[in-house]
């Protein structure tokens, strides 16, 4: 065979291989082999977030943290054991704070009492982010099932992946670009951030030593908006238990103030504020806060489709965990 027709028939195979792992993503993967999962989903989601609406906030970012590290594999769910005697992805800094792990085993729980060994936990994570959103009023997007779990998690690759709330926009593109987003999706992403809250420790920084010396402020936040939150939540630099509105005022519906904030100079962290440091952001902000909710919940459950979509592992890769915090024995 030429060195031409070589090269193209690896091509044409890794084109096959592409394309059959796509085809392993669809809707209603389940929908033989476990029909009534995402409606079990669904309806636990339903009965358990308006009881604790800031869960939705923790499970959506829970879903972040696991996509940007070894794609949406459900790596974030594992527990260290003495077998592997591996740190996780749970130790790791960045999700030192995340919550949503119990709820997540619950969901489990339940689908593995109905089709034993079927439904993944990364599939789980997945459905149970938009269900959440969908409870606080946010918009509803397609979740194409079929993802397998992954096996291995570690903690330093969670740090190296997940972007900090101090990123400065040059590392927010090239976080996001790293797992195929764009500068678009990263602003729509962003919006995550109209609901929930967040520690103190996450942007203390920005208040209190922005230059590396004590009693520096950041000079992009609103020196309104930095006085109320140094006097009334965040009162000193060592505080890491106050907890903080990421949108103030309205945390738990899913709007557009979180981007009339940024326009402001009151977005939390410096991640946010970041936002506004380039010509192509501040215009998608603009356009975003100019156009209607509805146009933003389409554009933002594109986004989210897309996310969901980072790495994932299909057919016979990974596995189906019994337990979400365990790889299988």
């Amino acid at each position: 065979m030429s060195t031409f027709g070589l090269g193209f028939f690896v091509i044409c195979i890794v084109g096959i291989f592409l394309d059959a792992s796509h085809a392993q993503l669809q809707l209603n993967f389940y929908a033989k082999s476990c029909p009534k999962a995402e409606k079990i989903i669904q309806d636990y989601v339903h009965k358990h977030i308006p009881k604790a609406p800031s869960l939705a906030a923790a499970l959506l970012r829970l879903h972040f943290h696991d996509c940007f590290v070894r794609g949406c594999d459900g790596s974030v769910l594992l527990n260290f054991t003495l077998s592997t005697k591996n740190q996780t992805e749970k130790v790791a800094i960045p999700n030192q704070t995340l919550r949503g792990f119990s709820f997540i085993d619950g969901v489990k729980k339940i689908v593995e009492a109905e089709c034993p060994g079927v439904v993944s936990c990364a599939d789980i994570v997945t459905l149970v982010a938009r269900d959440s959103v969908v409870v606080t009023g946010g918009p509803f997007w397609n979740v194409p099932t079929g993802r397998r779990d992954g096996k291995i998690s570690n903690a330093s690759e969670a740090l190296a992946n997940i972007p900090p709330p101090t990123s400065n926009l040059s590392s927010l593109q090239t976080s996001f670009a790293n797992k195929g987003l764009d500068l678009k999706d990263l602003v729509l992403l962003s919006g995550a951030h109209t609901i929930g809250v967040s520690h103190c420790s996450s942007f203390s920084t920005r208040l209190y030593n922005f230059t590396g010396v004590l009693g520096t402020q950041d000079p992009s936040l609103d020196s309104e908006y930095a006085s109320n939150l140094k006097g009334k939540k965040c009162k000193s630099i060592n505080d890491n238990t106050t907890i903080v509105e990421m949108d103030p005022g309205s945390f738990r519906t899913f709007d557009l103030s979180y981007y009339k904030l940024l326009l402001e100079r009151r977005g939390l962290f410096q991640s946010d504020a970041a936002l506004t440091t380039s010509a192509t952001t501040k215009s998608f902000i603009n356009q975003l806060v100019k156009g209607s909710l509805e146009e933003f919940n389409a554009e933002f459950a594109k986004a989210m489709e897309k996310m969901g979509r980072i790495e994932v592992k299909t057919g016979s890769a990974g596995e189906i965990r019994k337990q979400c915090a365990f790889v299988n024995k």
